[in-house]
């Protein structure tokens, strides 16, 4: 009989579907009769949407959101072909009819995207599904106001198109008192009484928590699901998803004016215990917590990173540590019980969506669910299929 092999990564990824879905659950009770997707751009967070999207599909999710038409065909074997699976840029020029052909719903941003989608509906003899987003304010994606006027003027040019959804996104959701949020839901109601009548969704995670106003008829988070805060400087109403623990490779003794990592940065001032882990940029660890007091745990005893983040692995001080409590194979927690995602961004001068995104492929993948949960009871949005 064999021996089971060895774990070959340096870190482990935990990740808590059990948390996802009770995290849907709450932003979905906050929603009163709006209906809640789930946004599963890239590889939902970072996390998985293989294995996130059956647990939300469970739970009752409906509404799927993707970023690009390879990850809304990635993901369709994973959710009821009756799910509606929108691909947030639209299409790429000549990729109509792959998106028809994997039951798709392009969320149209320009006039060019419309003109191609209605001319395929023509081509098929049929009307197909899309959504049409409008720019509020942002700058970025949507339908500019002069492509509106033309649309406004020449309301034909949406023949042949089902048009399930007017949406469009907001810049600031993530600070309550700031202005901009109901300059663009203003917009956002002014233009749409200039469209034909659809179902509407302005709401990202952080806008489910500007109230009622901003939800209409479909919600659409994303961060939230993953246990990011949706309100900055608010106490976060939702479970932390993910546990990230790194292995120590080797530790060491080193004496007074001894240097540390690239550049030589660290000095020590006496004796130090240095621990180095199989983690490092290349993983997602951001390089700029080199030299800024960031910290690993093993339980509750803070280890500081000392040095430069290289690509492969960091340096801790383990010196508050007695003797033999780190040995090559220890899992130490960089995000756990005593740092969120959000903690480890801050610290890191940035968000938290960057550090779910960016985690590496090395990474042993754990997906748990302590708790399985029988299906929800879905909420239909008219026109779009449950």
């Amino acid at each position: 009989m064999h021996s089971p092999l060895p774990d070959l990564s340096g870190a482990t990824l935990t990740v808590d579907l059990g948390a996802i879905r009770d995290n849907w659950r709450t932003l979905r009770g906050r929603l009163g009769r709006t209906a809640c997707a789930a946004v599963l751009k890239a590889d939902a967070y970072g996390l998985g949407a293989d294995r996130v999207a059956p647990v939300l599909a469970a739970a009752g999710c409906r509404h799927f959101f993707v970023a690009h038409l390879e990850e809304g065909i990635a993901l369709r074997p994973h959710v009821p072909e009756a799910a509606e699976i929108s691909v947030l840029h639209g299409l790429m020029p000549g990729c109509e009819d792959i998106a028809l052909a994997h039951n798709l719903t392009p969320v149209l941003n320009s006039l060019e995207q419309v003109e191609a989608w209605a001319a395929l509906a023509r081509r098929r003899e049929t009307r197909l599904p899309a959504a049409l987003q409008l720019d509020t304010g942002m700058s970025r994606m949507g339908l500019a106001p002069a492509e509106l006027d033309r649309i406004a003027a020449e309301p034909h040019r949406l023949d042949g198109i089902d048009l399930r959804l007017v949406m469009s996104h907001l810049a600031c959701a993530e600070q309550p008192d700031n202005s901009a949020n109901g300059m663009q839901r203003l917009r956002f109601d002014v233009a749409r009484r200039r469209l034909p009548a659809a179902p509407a969704s302005l709401a990202n995670s952080s806008a489910i928590f500007l109230g009622p106003t901003f939800h209409y008829d479909l919600a659409r988070p994303g961060a939230a699901l993953y246990g990011l805060a949706p309100t900055i400087g608010a106490p976060n109403p939702l479970h932390q998803v993910v546990r990230l623990q790194a292995r120590v490779v080797q530790t060491r003794i080193i004496a007074a004016g001894d240097a540390v990592g690239y550049g030589l940065h660290f000095r020590a001032d006496g004796p130090r215990r240095i621990a180095t882990l199989a983690v490092g940029y290349a993983d997602g660890f951001p390089r700029s917590l080199g030299h800024r007091g960031a910290a690993a745990y093993l339980g509750d005893v803070a280890l500081p990173v000392v040095g430069a983040v290289s690509m492969d692995s960091i340096t801790l001080d383990a010196s508050a540590l007695p003797e033999g409590a780190l040995r090559p194979g220890t899992l130490v927690d960089l995000i756990g019980p005593h740092r969120s995602v959000d903690g480890l961004a801050a610290e890191a001068g940035t968000i938290g969506y960057e550090i779910l995104s960016r985690f590496g492929r090395r990474f042993r993948r754990d997906h748990v669910d302590a708790a399985p949960a029988a299906s929800s009871p879905v909420l239909v949005l008219e026109g779009v299929p449950s």
